[in-house]
């Protein structure tokens, strides 16, 4: 038999393939020879290739890593340089005093009737009793300064009787309250008699944008330092803690126990004191605040210097501008700040403020809302002068005021306005004036402005925007009544002004607020 040749291979003596000479031949039986030869050529092909797979080497089954790494860059150096200056904050109540249990002595004060009574007069053997000692609470914070100085949240370490810090590596110490700032939920605390304590700056989030990466460190649910990555979701919330509310709003996880902890900006500066939570479950949502480092510097200078917060005060119930009482009171815009009601013997009582006034400037700055006023007096100090400019009876006035100190109670509040839907063309109020039995039993001078709201009709614009039977009204946009034809004239005048809703001062449950009921 002839040795079969690849197409390729040449014939002897310089021939051409053997395939071709031989298909030139015999037509028919050079095409069977060739589809022969094909098959033995496909066959010898696959078994040449299987016989090199075989003698190739098995292939090494272990990735070899990346050059570089994939993902998120690593917080590993931030987290190494800033979580020994952070610190857990643990509340507990003293100890009680130990009592000697002599004979069969029973405790003072033990009524006849208490389960412990039987117990005491059984083992009335008992000496040296004494309570254990109770956890409160715990929380985070993080030194300042190297002598101890530690910020943390008012709300960990308000009802503390005795408060324990631990540091990063593990040491222990007992801390003292320097100051606390209820209003903005701020405390600095003490440790005494530690060595030079790693500790960290409060910076500022000026520079800091909405998507920018932070670190939350703190101590959640007691477990012990650990590190939450995140990003700024949002500035300058207002969460209706207090009137001082600005929070960052950040999706780093902030659960129990990380109150007080700071929040680090990438490069490891302080940018915020993780403060809050927005969750049904009590657990991380993805939504926490924390309040601005610059705004917790300022705190923490003064309760260090003085232990508490000096504020000014201006002496009045403000709520914002709304669409509704912009178009109620004919303003070009919905901004400044409305005066609900003066505090008496007030700074502002003193300057000539009242209610229903607009404050759309104060000290030559701009007010578009109501918390911009609030920050704005508490940074002034007590005895400084400063003008407001007012919008009264739709003209301009300035006014002369001297700032006061904030009192120790809350008596600068803020009250939300309330709008209501405007779909129907009656407000849907019944009045009646007010008689001296009246006014003796609500406790109101024989000169105070009010009518009686004697009804209030099922469905109408008036029930909707929240007005009850019983409450007083005592102003029509910004104008006084004392009879209900005074109302009714009001509103009328307000409808034929074209304005899509009325605004009326309301005294409910002994707070004064203005609501805006539309017209149809």
């Amino acid at each position: 038999m002839q040795p079969i040749k690849h197409s390729h291979d040449p014939m002897p003596g310089g021939a051409g393939p053997q395939i071709s000479a031989v298909a030139a031949a015999e037509p028919r039986e050079g095409l069977r020879r060739s589809a022969l030869a094909l098959a033995v050529i496909l066959t010898l092909g696959t078994g040449a290739a299987l016989l090199a797979i075989g003698n190739v080497e098995a292939a090494d089954p272990t990735p070899a890593p990346l050059e570089a790494p994939v993902g998120p860059p690593s917080f590993a150096d931030v987290a190494e340089r800033v979580t020994p200056a952070v610190v857990n904050v643990t509340v507990a109540q003293k100890p009680v005093q130990r009592m000697s249990m002599n004979g069969r002595a029973l405790p003072e004060g033990l009524p006849e009737d208490s389960p412990l009574r039987e117990f005491f007069e059984q083992f009335g053997g008992m000496h040296d009793f004494q309570m254990p000692r109770q956890r409160e609470g715990e929380g985070s914070g993080f030194v300042i300064d190297p002598a101890g100085y530690i910020v943390t949240n008012n709300h960990v370490i308000e009802s503390a009787e005795t408060i324990e810090v631990t540091l990063n590596d593990g040491r222990q110490f007992e801390a003292r309250v320097i100051g606390r700032d209820p209003k903005t939920d701020l405390a600095l605390i003490k440790v005494d008699g530690a060595p030079e304590l790693p500790h960290v700056d409060l910076g500022d989030s000026g520079e800091a944008r909405i998507g920018d990466w932070v670190l939350a460190v703190g101590n959640p649910f007691g477990l012990g330092g650990s590190v939450n990555a995140g990003i700024i979701s949002a500035r300058g919330r207002d969460i209706n803690s207090g009137p001082y509310d600005d929070y960052l709003q950040i999706d780093a996880p902030i659960n129990r126990g990380n109150s007080g902890g700071p929040l680090f900006d990438a490069r490891g500066r302080v940018i915020g004191v993780n403060t809050a939570i927005f969750s049904p479950s009590g657990g991380n949502i993805g939504i926490g605040f924390a309040i601005p480092a610059e705004t917790a510097a300022d705190i923490v200078r003064e309760l260090r210097e003085n232990g508490r917060v000096e504020r000014g005060w201006l002496g009045v119930q403000i709520q914002p501008v709304s669409e509704g009482v912009a178009d109620s009171l004919g303003l070009d815009e919905a901004s400044g700040v409305l005066v609900a009601d003066v505090l008496p013997d007030s700074p502002a009582m003193a300057a000539g403020v009242k209610s229903g006034d607009v404050i759309i400037k104060a000290a030559g700055e701009q007010m578009q809302e109501y918390r911009d006023l609030t920050k704005l007096i508490a940074g002034i100090d007590a005895g400084t002068s400063i003008q407001l400019e007012v919008i009264r009876g739709g003209e301009v006035q300035m006014l002369d005021v001297t700032i006061g100190r904030m009192p120790q109670d809350d008596l600068a509040m803020t009250k939300p306005g309330e709008a209501a839907e405007d779909d129907g063309p009656r407000i849907g109020l019944f009045l009646a004036p007010l008689t001296p039995e009246m006014r003796e039993e609500r406790g109101l001078d024989a000169e105070a402005p009010g009518v009686l709201v004697a009804q209030v009709e099922p469905g109408s614009p008036a029930q909707r925007a929240g007005i009850r039977a019983g409450s007083l009204i005592s102003m029509v946009g910004q104008e006084a009544v004392n009879e209900p034809d005074d109302v009714a004239r009001a509103v009328r005048e307000a409808a034929d002004e074209d304005r899509p809703s009325v605004l009326l001062r309301v005294e409910q449950n002994g707070e004064q607020r203005f609501i805006t009921v539309p017209f149809a």
